[in-house]
Parts: structure tokens; sequence; C-alpha cells
């Protein structure tokens, strides 16, 4: 047997450890093909890091639990990494039987020890099927008229792939279809055969706008368009779509002539005409998220209402007997519920039921009960009961809590006998929906994947059907299919490989400046792949879609949509202090909130960044959530350079345009640390929230500049 190590200078990702930097990181510990059968080879992979600048010794085991056989790799080996070095560890496992168990991986130097665990999941050996395609469906069928909400953010992009991060630090979420291409026929086939085989008849498809007042323009679609309606068995099962009204002013309606020309023909004629789309007693069924913001869209309650009836006039004249809404809320507010009424929407229903403080899987259970029995006492709107499986934030952050399969049987089994005391001449005694099928990243999905297997799957097999509980469900390999993620590991390998050249070495006369811990000057040649920090400490930013065109001083970046990201790394946690100072240029006045150098996000509780927010340069050192906003008094100038900083010396905060102070703010204590990136452009590479113009000279540091600093070097040609 023999280690496959290969070295590198990969960025370090997102992750790291607040406060001082660990002696050794372990920054990857992956399965790098789907989970596999028993007697099958698993490879895996791992990546050890020297987070530090000085050369490190580092001892790597490997344990390797009972069951599971290592076949190439060692399990221990010594390393030495220079500075900001990578090392790249592979390995290839194999077991005799089925087993779900974990790998455990312990890098260690200079007396700390850095450890990972990776859950893999060899499934049971299985009869062989007829080669060729994917089997056909063999449906087991329910009573009931069974759902499943349908996540359909994992496409073949950048945007897409950053959604697998969570799943990449947590691996009991591997899906047994791998980090797949949802817009993909033969994956739409896949999961269309394991939710019919396991009796559930339909998915409900979150479906987004991404503008209003004009022709659809939408994102994500493709799993439905161009995955499942050009399936080979997109006439096994049902599909709809959940409107994903969140986004105010851009995801709903301009006005009732855009709801009408544009918005309702376009879901005509690409979903409700289609044979496949759920039509339940001759009426599309459409579920609507959100439903609330379309007052502010048409002005009223009465109007929606009204618009809502114009809807199913409309389904009239294209042959149904009207149309089926279905508004989310997961909540017991009886003043929300009879909004939800009046606007005149046919049932309420929950995407997700939120379960407070991390409860035990019973607590979990109980509370969504009694959420369904309080609406249904309150007898404001019929409700289609939701069963939730589990929930976690993007981040980990809130209330987590998953209901194993054994439990989840007494949900479903719950969720039966409920649905069956409502009326039966409704979708209230008729439908149940589980949530959800695939919302990998939030925490909540019954689809296979390592952590249970086909667990939750069986338990609707089990519950909502009478066919058989002995059954055998097979996987892409099982016929010589898939992988379905080639894209995704050539994505990985594209940013290890940017990563390296952004971790070269590179200087500035002025570099070593006191507090200088990032310098990004965009001065590499025109079409390279990445912004070299030029203070030396090897701190680059990989360029995502973005350019560069002549500014300030050598290159400038374009800023219009895409960004450098700068890898995170407690070198750009300041500590007491901080400063930004940039050049920037646009012809473009009354930016609303676009940032050109962020590193707050999500909770918006940490980090700092500068922008521009209502068409005035911002700085913002959050202390709580979104906090402390210091905005300047006057709109950012266009047209020509502009010199923006800002400083923080742990009391005060201060903001300076073409080295004059325009406003100050008090705001006591340190720079909040985070674990995420810098971002300089835009909030977050692709992001809405983007600066449009010129960014040049971008510097952080871990100090407060003094306005004499600033003056000079504003004055700077």
């Amino acid at each position: 047997m023999r280690l496959v190590l290969t070295l590198c200078l990969t960025g370090l990702a997102a992750g790291t450890a607040l406060g001082q930097e660990p002696a050794v990181r372990i920054r990857d510990f992956l399965c790098t093909t789907p989970p596999v059968r028993a007697g099958a080879e698993l490879p895996i992979w791992a990546v050890v890091a020297n987070p530090s600048e000085e050369a490190l010794e580092i001892e790597v085991a490997l344990s390797v639990p009972q069951g599971v056989t290592l076949v190439e790799g060692e399990a221990a080996a010594s390393l030495t990494l220079g500075p900001l070095e990578e090392a790249d560890l592979r390995w290839v496992v194999t077991a005799g039987d089925e087993v779900r168990a974990d790998l455990r991986l312990d890098a260690s130097s200079d007396g700390e020890t850095a450890s990972r665990v990776l859950p893999i999941r060899f499934f049971p050996t299985a009869p062989a099927p007829p080669d060729g395609y994917v089997p056909p469906p063999n449906p087991a069928d329910s009573p009931l008229l069974v759902g499943a909400h349908h996540c359909p953010l994992w496409e073949a992009d950048s945007d897409s792939f950053g959604r697998w991060d969570q799943i990449r630090r947590d691996m009991s979420r591997y899906p047994a279809l791998g980090f797949y291409d949802a817009v993909t026929p033969e994956v739409a086939d896949w999961e269309t055969k394991w939710a019919v085989e396991h009796g559930i008849d339909f998915f409900i498809y979150c479906w987004y706008r991404v503008s209003q007042g004009g022709p659809v323009e939408t994102m994500l679609e493709g799993a439905i368009t161009e995955g499942f309606l050009k399936s080979e068995y997109q006439d096994q099962m049902k599909f709809t779509i959940m409107w994903e009204n969140q986004r105010k002013g851009v995801s709903g309606v301009a006005d009732h002539a855009d709801l009408m020309e544009n918005l309702l023909p376009y879901w005509m004629e690409t979903f409700f005409k289609h044979p496949s789309y759920l039509v339940v007693d001759n009426r599309p069924v459409l579920f609507i998220y959100r439903p609330e913001y379309l007052v502010d869209d048409l002005g009223s309650v009465e109007a929606v209402r009204e618009a809502f009836g114009d809807m199913a006039e409309a389904c009239r004249a294209e042959g149904f007997d009207g149309i089926t809404l279905l508004g989310e809320y997961r909540g017991t507010n009886p003043t929300h519920l009879t909004l939800m009424r009046d606007l005149g929407l046919d049932y309420t229903f929950a995407y997700v039921w939120y379960v407070h403080d991390s409860p035990e899987p019973q607590r979990a259970i109980d509370t969504q009960f009694d959420y369904l029995e309080q609406t249904e006492e309150m007898g404001i709107i019929p409700q289609v009961a939701t069963l939730s499986q589990g929930w976690s934030g993007w981040n980990n952050e809130g209330s987590i809590w998953q209901i194993p399969p054994q439990d989840f049987v007494q949900l479903l089994e719950r969720g039966v006998e409920f649905v069956g005391t409502l009326d039966q001449d409704s979708l209230s005694g008729r439908m149940l929906l589980l949530d959800n099928w695939n919302e990998w990243g939030e925490g909540h999905y019954i689809a296979p994947y390592v952590g249970y297997g086909f667990g939750y799957l069986d338990a609707v097999r089990q519950v909502l059907t009478d066919a058989p509980v002995e059954h055998t469900d097979y996987l892409p390999s099982d016929v010589g299919m898939g992988p379905y993620d080639a894209a995704y590991w050539e994505w990985i390998q594209r940013e290890t490989a940017l990563g390296r050249l952004g971790r070269e070495e590179a200087h500035k006369p002025g570099g070593d400046e006191a507090g200088l811990i990032g310098w990004w000057a965009f001065d590499e040649d025109p079409d390279a792949q990445v912004a070299l920090d030029y203070t030396g400490r090897r701190h680059g930013a990989v360029m995502f879609e973005a350019t560069r065109a002549p500014g300030i001083d050598g290159n400038a970046l374009v800023c219009d949509g895409g960004a450098a990201v700068v890898p995170s790394s407690d070198y750009l946690n300041p500590g007491d202090g901080v400063s930004i100072e940039c050049w920037v240029r646009t012809d473009v006045a009354d930016q609303g909130n676009t940032w050109v150098v962020n590193r707050v996000y999500h909770e918006g509780d940490a980090g700092y960044r500068l922008g521009v927010v209502r068409g005035a340069p911002c700085f913002h050192v959050p202390e709580t959530s979104w906090s402390h906003h210091l905005h300047g008094p006057d709109p950012l100038p266009v047209g020509r350079w502009v010199h923006l900083a800002g400083t923080f010396d742990g009391q005060v905060m201060r903001l300076y345009v073409d080295g004059a102070e325009v406003a100050s703010m008090e705001r006591a204590g340190p720079v909040k640390p985070n674990d995420y990136p810098l971002t300089l452009g835009s909030y977050e590479a692709g992001h809405a929230a983007h600066f449009i113009g010129l960014l040049d000279e971008v510097k952080v540091y871990s100090r407060a500049l003094t306005a004499e600093e600033i003056a000079a070097r504003a004055a700077r040609p």
C-alpha cells in the first residue's frame, strides 16, 4: 500500500477557527464518488494544510473502523509542509457487507491535533438489474395524494457549486447522486423512480422569477424544464411549482397587467397545460410562498383577491375548472391566517415547520402537530398538512434538529391519522406534503444519502402505501450510469489550481507598512485569474467572472457582477481596529446597496465593509446584527476617481472621501471576527449587491489610519 501525496499552495477554505491560527488544518475530507455497494471501492481525498508562515512537520493518521478495509494508501504518514502549503492525500477503502461508518483523520503538529470525521456508507448488495437505462419505475400506490417539496438549487454553475459547501463540511448529507447536476434528465429519472416506488406522487418545485414588469425571466428553472420535462419517466409522476415570491420588487408582479399578461400566460404554456402538471378536480394546483407580498404589488387585499379571481377565469378559458391556490405560512397567528383567507387563497400550507431550541425528535414531532391542530381548531382557512423531517440554517445556525427514520415512521402515522380527520372532499383530507426531498444545505431531506440511506423513503413506503416492505432500491452505478458530478469536481480542481496561484508571494514597495494585512492592486496580466496580495502574505484573491481595465495605477477591477474573493483566514480578522482604503470610479449615480469591499455576511453581526448605500459612501463595522452603518452625507462623485476610506480604532468609526473626513460614529469594542472570505467588488460573487464601476488599490489594515495618513494617500496621483 502507498500514500498518494501531492503538495500544493491552494487557498484555505472557509471554516477557519477564530482567534489564533491553528498549527495545522484539515481543509477537506471527502469521498470523491457517491456512495457505493458492499464489495465496491470508495476513493477518499483529504487536504492537510499548514496555515502558518513557518514550515511544519505534521503526522497524519487515518483511522478505519471495523468492517471497512483500507486497500490503497497508508494509514499513517509524516509530512513536511512549507508556509501556507497544503498536501493532497488519497486512499481507497472497501467493505464486504452493508455498513454505515465513520473514518477519522488526525493531523498533528507542535502539540496540536486537527481532526475530521468522514461518514461513509456501503449499500447492501443487490440483484443485477437489466443493463441499459434507469430501470423502469414500479410505483407504490398510496390512498393519499403525497407530495414532496423539491429544492432545485443544484445546477452545474459556480453559484450552485458553492451551495455544496455545507455538505463538504458534513458528508453525512452526501446524496446518493453525489454533487449532482439537477439539470439532467437522467437525474430526474432517478428521482422519479425513487419517489414513486416509495409512494410519492408529485414534486413541488421551488420556482423563481428574477424580474417583474416584463417578459418572464427565471433562475434555477432547469431542474424542471431541462431535467424533469425532458426525462424518460415524466409521465410516471406529477409536478407543480411553488412561486417563490420572496424578494419584494423582484420576484412578484409589477401590477395586475404583469400578472395576467406575462406571468400567468407563462405558467399556462410552460407548466399548467403539460400532462404531468398536478391538476386536481380539473384545476391546476399552485403553491405560493409569501403571498402577502402581493398586497404591496397590487395595492390592496381586495386587489389581490380580484387578481386571483381573474386567474381562475383565465384558467377556465383554457378548459380548466379554475385554479387551486395554496399560500405558505408556518405559524398560528389568527390575524395572518385571516389575511390568507381574505386574499382569496384556498388553503394554507407550511414549507417547513419551525421548532425552537434544537429539540429532540419527540418534541419536534409533537410541535408540528401543535401547529396543525391549532390551525384546524381556529377554522379560519383550510390547510394541507406538511410533515417536516428536520432543519438547520445554511451555516448551521438557529434551531437544529432531525427526526431519524425510526421516529419519522411515527410522524407519518400521526400525519395520516390527522389528515383522516379533515374534510375528505377537499385537498385537506386527500393530500399530504413531505418536507423536504433535497434541501441538503438547510438540513431537511428525505432523498437517499449517506446518513440514513433510503431510510426516510422506506418509512414513507411502509406507512403510506400497501406495497411490500421488502424491495430493492437501485443506484446509478448498478446499471453503469453516473456519476453526475463531473462538472463539480472539475470546478474543485480549477479552484484548487487558482488558489495555488493566489498563494504566490508578491511584493510592492510599501507592502511592509505597519498594520497592512492585505493589498490587492489588480496589476497582474489582464486575463490573470487571481489578484495577488502585495504585502507578501500570499492572501491572493480568486477572480470570479471578473475582468480588469486601466485603473488609477496600473489595472483596476471591473465591477459588474463578478468579484475577486480572498479565502478566509484569521489574518483577515484585524482585532481592535481596522482601516479600509481604495480608489473607485463610476459613471452610475444613486447606486443603492452596493459594496466594494465586504466581509459582513449572513447574520450581519461581524466583520467590516465599505460600499455605497442610497447613492452615498458607507462604512460598516457591526456590533450587533446589521448595526453601525456610517453613511456619508453626500452622493459618491461620478465620472472621476474617488478615494474612499473607513477607519475604526475600537471607539470611533470614521468615513473619508478624497482625504476629508465626512462622517463619524461612536462604537466601542473590537472588530468582531468571522470565518468568511473577503469579497472585492461586490457583496459576494454573483450577488445583486455589486458595485458598478472600477475598483483599484484596495488595502486593509489592522489599525486605524490617521487623518494625516488618509489625506496623504488621497493626494497621490
